[in-house]
């Protein structure tokens, strides 16, 4: 049961209805997530436009949903696990073996692993991560602009792992639970 209500469409602020329209015709449907984030139409506002802008980076959507992945594992969060590996499966094609690795922190591809590993250390540490990760990064072929990329990955998918943790959101997709060991 949710700590915090999640708005039937009568409840909804007007200012956030436009916001969840668009999320609608986006993916066919409102997540719950959205619908809770949608109480503040500030924050969802926030919240889609930090999304939307990454949308737009050079991280690429495969790598975006593996860093996802990654994050809930490190977070243990089970709403965000369970939608982004929806998301992973249905939208960025990702087989299970891929995903699998995802939420240890790893890939299958190496630089994708590098930059999963690299978002891991940047949870894990809270950002303060060292010389040595960094050049690792870089050494894989991310440039200081995608670097940045990943860091605001880690942030958006915190910031969402968070919120379902003290809302304790409903989850609104096929369950996936916390708990495999990580590689980083």
């Amino acid at each position: 049961m949710n700590r915090i209500a999640i708005p039937s469409a009568d409840q909804t602020p007007a200012a956030s209805k436009p916001l969840l329209e668009a999320v609608q015709k986006q993916l066919g449907v409102i997540p719950n997530l959205m619908k809770l984030v949608g109480n503040s139409p500030a924050a969802l506002h926030g919240y889609l436009s930090l999304s939307g802008a990454l949308a737009k980076g050079s991280i690429d959507i495969k790598t975006g949903e593996r860093i996802a992945l990654a994050i809930a594992e490190i977070n243990a969060c089970s709403y965000c696990l369970s939608a982004h590996t929806y998301l992973g499966k249905n939208v960025a094609k990702l087989d299970d073996i891929e995903l699998a690795a995802n939420r240890k922190g790893t890939s299958t591809d190496p630089k994708a692993a590098a930059a999963v590993h690299f978002a891991s250390k940047v949870a894990i540490e809270r950002g303060h991560v060292s010389n040595t990760d960094v050049q690792a990064v870089k050494a894989a072929g991310f440039n200081d602009a995608e670097i940045v990329e990943i860091v605001l990955h880690v942030a958006l998918n915190t910031l969402t792992n968070y919120v379902n943790e003290v809302a304790q959101t409903e989850i609104d997709f096929p369950e996936v639970k916390p708990g495999l060991p990580r590689v980083v």
